[in-house]
């Protein structure tokens, strides 16, 4: 199936043809059944430099210091689970997807951890309508994404870890430390074995402490890869460019994105983030995490307003209000706060610089916030 084909393609579908080139160039030695050797992995995450020698440049599909990334590799070349634990939008799912890619392109083995989530998503389950015509066997055994994954020597994922209880975490310590699924249900063939290759990537959300803590004996299965904030501006400029110019190329819209309109989305971030730590209460700051990905809604909101409903061009007015519109979750609190963020913060920055964009932004959003109070 190609990419053009799918609302979202996976990183293997993706990069599919990159992937290939990478394997068929590699002579890096590779740790079980691994496509590709550690060195690679690196590579097709981080991107080329000059200094590799290869033929062709490979782009940088995650932003983030190449440490973390290292720390991953040798984690599941160890076959010890991994966790990348941190606030929301830091990219910890995109990581875990290619790293996936990259070492048995497979990234789809995942498992959404929820307060619904139960054994049976990360071990077994049963057709019922087999089972009353034939019986319990192995033909007619549902196997979970992650079982999937221990039986084909690959990677599983596990999303949101700590939103999953403790029961399910449970049972995830025993795969870990045994590497094998015993099936009570069958007197024969009862025993599902790991293959070589097998590990678990599983994220979680640093604000999720206190939700489901993860217990001592699961902590110890899994190596912790900490991924921090985004804090640098050069950094998160490069994230949100890399992520609007892959929404506009899937879109099919040529719209540019003036230099001047991000630097004001990511100056205002900045400016909300400082505000948010200031603040002495919850009640004084904004429900959003104000995340990098958060920041790319707002432009992505904001490009396709001005595509279907304005002139084909990114204006400070239309980024204003999608910016507004887009972290007012709760009423009137974070209104309030957006408002005295226009008067105390935004205002005097229009009026330093008249001719930057800054005063359409400060007049969209005051008009953003009135329409919704």
């Amino acid at each position: 199936m190609s990419d053009a084909s799918m609302l979202r393609a996976p990183a293997e579908v993706k990069y599919a043809e990159e992937l290939e080139w990478l394997e068929s160039v590699d002579d890096g030695p590779k740790p079980f059944s691994w496509r590709l050797s550690p060195r690679m992995v690196r590579l097709f995450i981080l991107g080329s430099e000059r200094a590799d020698g290869l033929d062709r440049e490979i782009s940088q599909k995650w932003f983030g210091d190449r440490s973390f990334v290292e720390r991953s590799i040798v984690t599941l070349a160890s076959d010890r689970g991994l966790l990348l634990i941190g606030d929301p939008g830091t990219g910890k799912s995109w990581l875990a997807e290619l790293l996936s890619a990259a070492i048995c392109r497979n990234s789809t083995l995942v498992v959404q951890g929820t307060a619904g989530t139960t054994e049976d998503h990360i071990k077994y389950s049963w057709n019922v309508s087999m089972v009353i015509a034939k019986g319990q066997s192995r033909e007619s055994m549902i196997p979970s994404p992650i079982m999937t994954a221990m039986e084909r020597g690959v990677i599983g994922r596990f999303e949101e870890l700590t939103r999953s209880t403790s029961d399910v975490q449970d049972a995830l310590i025993s795969i870990l430390s045994e590497k094998y699924v015993s099936i009570p249900e069958l007197d024969d063939d009862n025993i599902v074995f790991a293959q070589p290759g097998f590990s678990i990537i599983a994220t979680a959300n640093s604000r999720d402490r206190g939700v489901n803590d993860l217990s001592s004996a699961l902590k110890r299965r899994f190596n912790f890869v900490r991924i921090p904030v985004v804090t640098n501006k050069r950094s998160e400029a490069e994230i949100v460019r890399f992520r609007t110019s892959e929404l506009l190329r899937r879109h099919r819209i040529e719209l540019e994105v003036p230099p001047t309109l991000l630097d004001i989305l990511l100056q205002s971030f900045a400016d909300l983030r400082t505000a948010s730590a200031a603040a002495t209460s919850d009640d004084d700051k904004l429900e959003s995490a104000l995340s990098t990905a958060e920041q790319i809604g707002v432009l992505e909101d904001a490009i396709l307003h001005s595509q279907f409903f304005g002139d084909q061009v990114l204006g400070a007015r239309t980024l204003a209000g999608s910016l507004v519109g887009s972290l007012a979750r709760r009423s009137p609190e974070d209104l309030a706060i957006l408002n005295k963020f226009w008067h105390g913060v935004v205002e005097p920055r229009s009026k330093e610089d008249k001719d930057g964009g800054w005063q359409d932004f400060l007049e969209g959003g005051r008009e953003a916030i009135e329409t919704l109070s």
